[in-house]
């Protein structure tokens, strides 16, 4: 069988796990522990506190900062049966396309490094070859962010990462951070014909709405001259409005879920201590009045910091040379990328398939977009072979 064969057929194994982010990963993960154990790798599975989820990370050569990082998450979004041609956990072949949840967001990639473990085994010398599968990715990186803790723990730092995501096999080299947000407002309930005598949390929930809207402006005048991001500005998107039960009832509680993605840090910490104000010197006062134990309160979801393009990045050169790419891109759409560059580590993105076709029904990943990036893993060979730094 050929590479493309083997990943084809692993990549089949994996769509059959149903890793929607509430469920367990553990039964994937122990799969894929047991391919890289078979191709020599040294296997450490972290658990969350729940015991149902799972970080993978594996090394095949010595344990020493500089090595090389595969990195993709093994958790997908949910599919709606109805929607879809097929079973989207159980992928299918039709005119050079694999359908199925998760082919290209971002299971693919994933069977394409496992695949190329025996032959880049072979390479590895003194630079070591990581691999990095992680859980809830699509709920805010948490599995990312707790791996982070442990390399930082362990004292160990790869010196180059290549995050898998679907970008066509383009080079990305910078994204927007991604911060998501629930928040909760505890009014009075009541008769709506008396509205003054409650907390309508409805109310209070489309005022902090309408303020979030009103920073789009400033943030669109902070946006960094040089900034090459589409748009180049942090966004803010208010997702929904959730609150009430009757059309005569005023409602006491109510949640906004909202998101915005800063081009930079400085962004994110300007959102929130304006939103932080805004509740504090006007919505809670104007409630408390009525009704004293009315609250506010704002849930992280997740806070995942961007990828920064970096003059320097040696993951990026190096698949650039692999691609032959021209130069990097930026994108819009987040990733794991900016929490291992936090850890001093040079991170590019590039995986198979395209993002257009992830999170929706029918999601399929082309084969040839397989083929390019089994060339691309290939390449990297006498990096881990002649390169120690």
């Amino acid at each position: 069988m050929t590479k493309i064969d083997d990943t084809v057929e692993l990549l089949r194994e994996l769509v059959a796990y149903p890793t929607v982010s509430a469920d367990s990963n553990i039964a994937m993960v122990d799969n894929l522990a047991g391919w890289l154990e078979s191709a020599g790798a040294r296997v450490d599975i972290y658990h969350d506190e729940t015991g149902q989820k799972a970080n993978l990370f594996a090394t095949i050569g010595p344990e020493r900062n500089g090595g090389i990082l595969l990195a993709g998450h093994t958790d997908v979004v949910p599919a709606q049966g109805d929607d879809w041609t097929n079973d989207p956990f159980e992928m299918v072949e039709r005119d050079g396309k694999l359908y199925g949840r998760g082919t290209c967001d971002m299971k693919g990639f994933i069977a394409a490094a496992v695949a190329m473990a025996p032959v880049l085994a072979h390479a590895v010398r003194e630079r070591p070859l990581h691999f990095s599968f992680t859980y809830d990715e699509e709920v805010g990186c948490m599995g990312a962010q707790a791996l982070a803790d442990t390399l930082a723990a362990r004292g160990l730092r790869p010196g180059v990462a290549i995050i898998g995501e679907p970008t066509s096999m383009r080079v990305i080299e910078g994204h927007k951070g991604c911060c998501e947000y629930t928040t909760r407002f505890e009014g009075m309930a009541g008769h709506g014909s008396r509205p003054e005598l409650g907390v309508n949390a409805v109310e209070y929930a489309v005022q902090y709405v309408s303020r979030l809207l009103e920073l789009r402006r400033p943030l669109r005048a902070r946006a960094p001259k040089e900034s090459r991001f589409e748009p180049p500005w942090t966004t803010i998107n208010p997702g929904s409005v959730i609150g009430g039960v009757a059309h005569n009832v005023i409602a006491d509680r109510a949640d906004v879920q909202w998101e915005m993605r800063p081009v930079q840090p400085a962004d994110g910490a300007f959102v929130r201590e304006e939103m932080r104000r805004y509740v504090h010197e006007h919505l809670l006062p104007q409630m408390q009045a009525v009704a004293p134990g009315a609250r506010i309160v704002t849930e992280v979801i997740g806070e995942v910091d961007g990828l920064e393009p970096a003059s320097e990045n040696e993951a990026r050169d190096i698949v650039m040379e692999l691609t032959g790419a021209n130069s990097g891109e930026l994108v819009a759409f987040a990733t794991e990328a900016g929490i291992f560059q936090k850890l001093g580590t040079d991170v590019v993105v590039c995986g198979p398939g395209s993002i257009e076709q992830a999170h929706k029904p029918d999601e399929y990943l082309a084969l040839d977009q397989i083929a390019q990036c089994l060339a691309m893993l290939e390449g990297l060979a006498p990096k881990l072979a002649g390169e120690t730094t």
